[in-house]
């Protein structure tokens, strides 16, 4: 399975990163911004995107509606990863058909429950194929 992970912090990229490979995922890239994460879903195809909502040039939001309104990609799973927690901002996130949704800062069984709810991760913490 190939993953994009998309985050302006090097940082917070990287422990997601750890995370997921923790997983059993070792097909992963990652994007600095929603622009180079669109060039690279031109490119590639992927089966899971992990975005932060908060990044310059093109934000995770403006990310995900790109990515629902292209045919090719309207399918791919979005896991919106923000420290926004206003009840309103997440209810918007939630109307753009985001597929989960994690509030830095998390942990490893916060992802694990968003992965299984996408149906990434079976109901055993196994990659599902």
């Amino acid at each position: 399975m190939r993953i994009l992970v998309v985050d302006d912090m090097t940082s917070m990229r990287h422990v997601m990163i750890n995370m997921l490979r923790k997983l059993g995922f070792d097909d992963i890239d990652e994007a600095i911004d929603g622009k180079q994460a669109l060039t690279l879903l031109g490119r590639r195809r992927y089966q899971l995107v992990v975005s932060d909502l908060n990044m310059p040039h093109v934000d995770g939001l403006t990310l995900l509606k790109t990515i629902r309104d292209t045919p090719q990609l309207a399918k791919v799973p979005v896991l919106m990863v923000t420290c926004e927690n206003s009840k309103e901002r997440v209810q918007e996130i939630l109307l753009k058909k985001v597929d989960g949704f994690v509030i830095k800062p998390f942990n490893m069984a916060t992802l694990i429950q968003q992965l299984k709810r996408i149906k990434v991760l079976d109901e055993h913490g196994q990659l599902c194929e």
